[in-house]
């Protein structure tokens, strides 16, 4: 057994399986309120320890060769595969996931793995012309010890898509993932990599609160923070990086455009869109927040859509066959539900859902959106589809670039090249022609623009290379030079 309870009841994932200064939080399933188990949660001291002995770790771990660390990560790639039941067990349960979902988080995991094996053994160095007689190269060195706080929603891949080529490139990492999943999200990557071999103190978990994420940004042996999560929380944890001269990469939030043009099967047209708000319950960053419809084919889209949304069942993923599980805990919800029944309120039309039982939120379609109403505005992360009307494709461009965020966009049509061409307009960090906003592989490389991130990417081996490592100029004579002095 991956995780056996009497091996981390009460405690942290440090070197020594230290308890906590924080207490312990109870493990809750949000689809039934039932108690898990309790897991040790870090105070602002535990950081402080944990990032000493993550320096001296990663200076032994750095020196080994670049084939042993590939070895490692291989390893732990195998090992998400052999504890697959077990983990997507925790996935579903801890983070009110759907089985499919679970499972596409173990295989990116899995190959998050796999393709970070290959970063060991990448060129690390250019040669450089120099006016001197002398050899000239820029090389590529671990910074460190690499921060790492991810979030809820999808714990396991926003965890392992930053520690496993931090560590693959020769970092040590102390995650600090999001309390309410910290055994999916933090105490299942600890457990895979020390059996893949990983030394003690190259990792470290440390569940906790606001106070310990400032503690890690704030803590000088730490020289790169990876945070994912909203934009607002970005923006808190990139002025305080700042203090400190701490290198920040922000992967944050999204209210993502599809736009629907006229020439497009619309029934097929709302099955796409359906997935795109409702997967996950909307609790993802590319979540489609704004469908964008031609007037041609407005009605029917609504009408299509507000159908599937009502034939969509609803509960405990781990009992039953649902389409949608539980909100993480009753403040999203209730965040929910006050943007969709303030939206109603400034002339939304409720087409489907607006209801809630518990932390089960019924899929909701507003129809008759305007700009200006909150449901549209704002990221939901809900499972809400805010629909609105174009009649023309300048007026669906403006639409979908009057957002403060950045981060995905989807286009329906027939012509391809339409959908491109509309694409060069609407600035984002990732465009799909003919699907839906919510995508992600473990060899691309992720990430937003504007209000969305700061432009940093997650994944793909150019962008690990860039999150994960500095520059060194290094320069050799074969004698010693003569000066004026």
């Amino acid at each position: 057994m991956l995780l056996d309870e009497t091996a981390w009841r009460g405690k942290l994932f440090r070197t020594g399986w230290a308890t906590g200064g924080g207490g312990e939080r109870a493990v809750i399933e949000p689809a039934t309120g039932k108690e898990l188990g309790r897991i040790g949660m870090a105070a602002p001291a535990d950081v402080t320890e944990a990032a000493r002995d993550a320096a001296r770790a990663q200076r032994e771990w750095a020196a080994l060769p670049p084939t042993a660390r590939a070895a490692v990560l291989r390893r732990a790639g195998d090992l998400w595969q052999a504890h697959a039941a077990e983990v997507q067990d925790w996935i579903v349960r801890e983070a009110g996931s759907l089985a499919p979902k679970a499972d596409f988080e173990i295989g990116v995991a899995a190959q998050e793995c796999y393709e970070a094996s290959a970063l060991p053994t990448r060129p690390y160095g250019e040669l450089l012309p120099s006016q001197e007689p002398r050899l000239s190269w820029a090389q590529r060195v671990p910074v460190g010890v690499v921060g790492v706080i991810s979030p809820f929603n999808f714990p396991l891949i926003l965890s392992i898509r930053s520690v496993a080529p931090a560590l693959a490139l020769g970092n040590a990492v102390i995650l600090k993932p999001d309390p309410r999943t910290a055994v999916c999200g933090g105490l299942t990557l600890a457990r895979i990599f020390s059996e893949a071999g990983l030394p003690a103190g190259v990792l470290q978990v440390l569940p906790g609160g606001a106070d310990v994420g400032e503690a890690l940004i704030a803590d000088p042996h730490v020289r790169v923070v990876s945070f994912t999560g909203s934009t607002a929380a970005g923006r808190r944890v990139g002025e305080l990086a700042a203090a400190h001269l701490t290198r920040v990469h922000l992967e944050l939030g999204g209210n993502s455009a599809l736009i629907v043009l006229d020439d497009v099967d619309v029934e097929r047209a709302t099955s796409v869109g359906a997935f795109g708000s409702f997967n996950h319950q909307g609790q993802i960053c590319m979540t489609t927040g704004r469908h964008l419809v031609h007037e041609a084919v407005y009605d029917t889209y609504v009408s299509r859509l507000a159908e599937r949304a009502d034939r969509l069942p609803v509960g405990d993923p781990a009992t039953g066959q649902v389409a949608l599980g539980p909100i993480i805990d009753e403040r999203q919800r209730d965040k929910i539900h006050q943007l969709v029944a303030d939206s109603v309120d400034a002339g939304a039309r409720l087409a489907a859902g607006g209801t809630y039982e518990g932390l089960f939120y019924r899929p909701t379609v507003l129809a008759d959106v305007r700009p200006e109403m909150p449901a549209y505005a704002q990221e939901v992360f809900g499972p809400v589809a805010p629909v609105a009307r174009f009649s023309t494709l300048d007026e669906a461009a403006a639409l979908a670039a009057d957002s403060e965020y950045g981060l995905s966009l989807g286009i329906l049509t027939r012509d391809v090249l339409k959908g491109l061409a509309l694409a060069e307009r609407i600035p984002t960090g990732i465009v799909h022609i003919n699907d839906q906003t919510v995508g992600d592989e473990a060899n691309v490389p992720f990430g937003g623009v504007a209000h969305s991130g700061t432009g940093a990417r997650f994944g793909g081996a150019a962008a690990n290379v860039e999150a994960f490592t500095e520059t060194r100029w290094v320069t050799v004579r074969g004698d010693l030079p003569a000066y004026p002095f």
